[in-house]
């Protein structure tokens, strides 16, 4: 302000009004922090991989890095003939193309769900109960030894009245040899698949809370994540959005909701050939999830596709047009994760997501840089903005397109303060970390 006279500062309520107004609100203030409490700030996997729970083994994480790094050996040797399938700009080529080998050696795998529902079947319920025990033992190993995913867990059984029990006794044989084997690990998932009622989502946490009890573990330390596989999870008979509801029914245990692009799509009608993540209703119901989940601190996961990266080089290189091209759009759309299938999968899924951490980092960096320094430039941000910003930046140093010294220098702030832009319900701080 210039130098002048001081303005005479007036009101004319009576301070007990603002009193009466906040008692008026403190409910809605309330129930505001408790549904919406914003993102956890953890890191999320940018894929989820999915494998029987009778072909899952010691090493499988490792295999499947292997697997996908014989696949570009064979079929793209180099990094310019990688781009030229993919498309990939020219001063992408090289750093994207030796960051995905880089990850498919050092971390193949960011999210492994050992599968006993569809991709399983019905076996015997002895041979379910051996597999559902030996999924623990491995994963309990894994985790000692240092070799595990950094997220793993099972698919059950959904809580449907055919499948219920068998869905019940395989959590509760993977959990107990958790337990058993020293603890459940911090990358724990779990996914209940087929929800169609809240009712069963209650269900699934009464489950969760008497497993809890049984074995004395702190309460809500179980979440699970729900699988959108029907078009009454998305819309019920009242014509209100059932996911939403489903949500609130998980009370806090919710993680994410996962997509499953086959079966919502066959409930709905569509045709086998053209089932896809792309398709009109499937793009309907992801955005009734997001919407639904919205800083309620559940993220959402895209779905998969079904063409496998097989064969010969030019089907191969088909495959992997299409993969990287559904990643992509996946990911200017805001879901940050995804299902891989196979693991020839794994090359165009990075390539996919390190391409676009990289191509948005320099304008990223350049306006969160302008917005802590109040300096301007052409265009202004706000602190919502500031925090989408920061996001993308954390995003891409946890998944390994980005370097913790590049996106320092170019920004001044240390992963601390970008945590701390990116934090929910945060206003936007001065300059936190500086």
């Amino acid at each position: 302000m210039g130098q002048g006279r001081q303005e005479t500062v007036a009101t004319s309520l009576a301070d007990a009004v603002s009193g009466e107004i906040g008692a008026s609100l403190a409910p809605v203030d309330a129930d505001l922090a408790r549904r919406y409490p914003g993102d956890p700030g953890t890191r999320q996997p940018v894929h989820t991989v999915y494998v029987p729970g009778d072909v899952f083994a010691a090493d499988t994480v490792r295999s499947w890095g292997d697997r996908a790094l014989a696949a570009l050996d064979e079929h793209a040797p180099d990094a310019a003939s990688f781009a030229a399938v993919l498309g990939l700009p020219g001063e992408l080529a090289e750093p994207v193309y030796a960051r995905v080998r880089a990850k498919l050696e050092r971390e193949p795998v960011e999210d492994l769900r050992v599968d006993f529902e569809d991709g399983y079947g019905l076996r015997p319920d002895a041979e379910e109960d051996e597999a559902a025990a030996r999924a623990a033992r491995l994963i309990a190993e894994a985790y000692a030894e240092g070799t595990a995913a950094p997220h793993m867990g099972i698919r059950m059984k959904c809580l449907e009245a055919a499948v219920r029990d068998r869905g019940i006794r395989t959590l509760d044989v993977f959990l107990t040899g958790l337990m058993d084997a020293g603890g459940l690990p911090d990358g724990l998932v779990l996914t209940l698949p087929k929800v169609t009622y809240a009712e069963q989502v209650t269900a699934m946490v009464r489950l969760l809370e008497a497993f809890e009890e049984a074995r004395g573990l702190a309460p809500g330390r179980l979440g699970f994540e729900i699988q959108i596989e029907t078009s009454q999870a998305i819309l019920a008979t009242d014509g209100t959005a059932t996911v939403a509801r489903m949500i609130q029914a998980a009370e806090g245990r919710a993680t994410g909701l996962h997509y499953g692009t086959f079966d919502y799509s066959a409930c709905l009608g569509v045709s086998a050939a053209h089932q896809s993540a792309d398709h009109p209703a499937a793009d309907h119901a992801k955005a009734v999830m997001q919407v639904a989940a919205a800083g309620t601190g559940v993220r959402v996961c895209d779905g998969s596709t079904n063409v496998l990266p097989v064969g010969p080089t030019a089907r191969v290189h088909d495959a992997w047009r299409l993969h990287h091209g559904l990643t992509r759009r996946a990911l200017a759309r805001a879901y940050y994760q995804g299902w891989d299938m196979h693991p020839g999968h794994l090359p165009t899924r990075y390539a996919a997501v390190f391409a676009f951490y990289r191509e948005g980092f320099a304008q990223a960096a350049e306006r969160l840089s302008r917005y802590v320094g109040r300096t301007g430039g052409d265009v202004t941000d706000e602190p919502a903005t500031a925090r989408a910003l920061s996001g993308h930046l954390l995003r891409g140093l946890d998944c390994g397109a980005l370097d913790a010294a590049e996106v320092t220098a170019a920004t001044g702030l240390t992963r601390t303060a970008l945590e701390a832009f990116a934090a929910p319900r945060r206003v936007g701080p001065t300059a936190p970390g500086r």
